[in-house]
Order: structure tokens, then C-alpha cells, then sequence
């Protein structure tokens, strides 16, 4: 299935190459399993590569600007490159269009893997127009969709866990420490699913889920956070 690299290089504000690297950086693996006569291979090197010119720029930004200790600053930039901010990114921009995924992966639309499959496209594009047009065009690119949401991020202190948040909030406005109780565990032992309620005294807050139960208790936690309007 042909996609229109060229339009996608539009959305993204770079230059169009078409020889360069930006086709390959929407190559999921899972589309090479179903068409391996494909000429291009999958987004992985890239995505190695953009991990890294992404976390220098941003580590370069924040170095530059803040006067912040390490601590701060390193909290910061795991808000800024971290794969859920990633995937929002990529869900902004609309990538999604123009990602070579097998079949199974495109039914899969609205689930955690497509979000991870998101965030890697983001550093494999980040990774292909270093390659293909230099330092200058990358960090332009983090700069408009990356570091744009610094702002936001130190003004709402999404940076802190929400775990953190809730227990702040909590402790600050009712004197109470949440607590958490596993509700339900489900699946094989290798990949169980832990359902979570975070509670205030008695009261069950939310509930939240994941693969582990720090996963899920992170989860719930934002959950009543948001159920608390804090």
C-alpha cells in the first residue's frame, strides 16, 4: 500500500527527498512479516538514532535556559521525550495515515500498542531528518512539536508522577493519604493485568489498569486525579 511520503513531509515542515529516510521511519516490522518483498526496511535503526539526536537537543535546551539542578532538569526532559508525550505528538500531527502496519496492527487502533508504535515513529522521523538534511532541520523539528510543550508541562507540573499529584493534593486539601488495593488480576502469569483502586479513607476513588501494579496505580491515580478535578 503506497503512502504520500510528500505529504507527509508538508505536515511535518521538511523538505521531500526521495531517496531520504522518512518512508523508512513509518515502516512498522509487523508490515515486512506480510509484504517482505518491500524495498525498504522497518523504522527500528531509526528510531535508535532519533532517540538519541532527541534527547540531546533537549538535554542541550534545558542545559541552556534553566539554572535548574540536575534532578530537575532530568524529570523534565523524561516529560518532554517520554512515549506517551510522544505518542500525543504523533496523534497531533495525524501520522497515523501514513504508517506501513499489518493488518492486525491497523484493527488495533485504539490500543496501548498503537501508541508505543506512535512514539517510535516519532523518534525514527526525528532520526531520518537528522540523516537526511542535518542537526539544524532536527532540532527545528523538536523545537516546533517537542519543546513547544515545555510551557504547559512546567505550569501544570505534569512532570511529577500522578501518584505524586494525587497524594500532594490529597494530603493538602483533606489531611488524607491515598491508599491503594489490587481489585482484580487477570491473565496468564506472563502477561497478567492488574486492576487497581486508589483510595481516599473509604472511599474508592478511581480505578486504574496495567501490566504491572505500579502500572496500575499510576494509572488510577490519574484517573482520580481527573475524577477529583485536581
Amino acid at each position: 500500500m503506497e503512502k504520500n511520503i510528500q505529504e507527509l513531509a508538508d505536515k511535518i515542515g521538511v523538505p521531500y527527498k526521495a531517496d531520504g529516510h522518512l518512508e523508512q521511519a513509518v515502516v512498522h516490522r509487523s508490515y515486512l512479516n506480510e509484504h517482505p518483498t518491500f524495498p525498504l526496511n522497518h523504522n527500528e535503526r531509526l528510531e535508535f538514532l532519533g532517540d538519541a539526536v532527541l534527547e540531546l537537543v533537549v538535554t542541550e535546551y534545558l542545559y541552556s535556559n534553566y539554572e535548574n539542578p540536575e534532578g530537575d532538569l532530568t524529570t523534565w526532559r523524561s516529560a518532554l521525550v517520554n512515549g506517551d508525550s510522544l505518542a500525543e505528538i504523533g496523534i497531533k500531527i495525524d501520522i497515523e495515515p501514513y504508517l506501513y502496519l499489518s493488518k492486525g496492527e491497523e484493527r488495533d487502533a485504539n490500543s496501548k500498542a498503537r501508541r508505543y508504535i506512535l512514539a517510535n515513529a516519532m523518534e525514527a522521523i526525528i532520526g531520518a531528518i537528522y540523516l537526511d538534511f542535518g542537526w539544524d532541520l532536527a532540532k527545528q523539528f523538536i523545537d516546533r512539536f517537542v519543546l513547544v510543550n515545555l510551557k504547559g508541562i512546567l505550569e501544570d507540573r505534569s512532570y511529577v508522577d500522578p501518584k505524586s499529584r494525587f497524594q500532594e493534593a490529597a494530603q493538602s486539601k483533606l489531611s488524607i493519604t491515598p491508599n491503594y488495593k489490587v481489585l482484580e488480576e487477570s491473565g496468564p502469569d506472563h502477561n497478567k493485568i492488574f486492576k487497581i483502586g486508589v483510595y481516599l479513607g473509604k472511599e474508592l476513588v478511581a480505578e486504574g489498569e496495567g501490566s504491572s501494579k505500579q502500572e496500575a496505580q499510576i494509572s488510577a491515580a490519574d484517573n482520580a486525579l481527573k475524577a477529583k478535578g485536581w
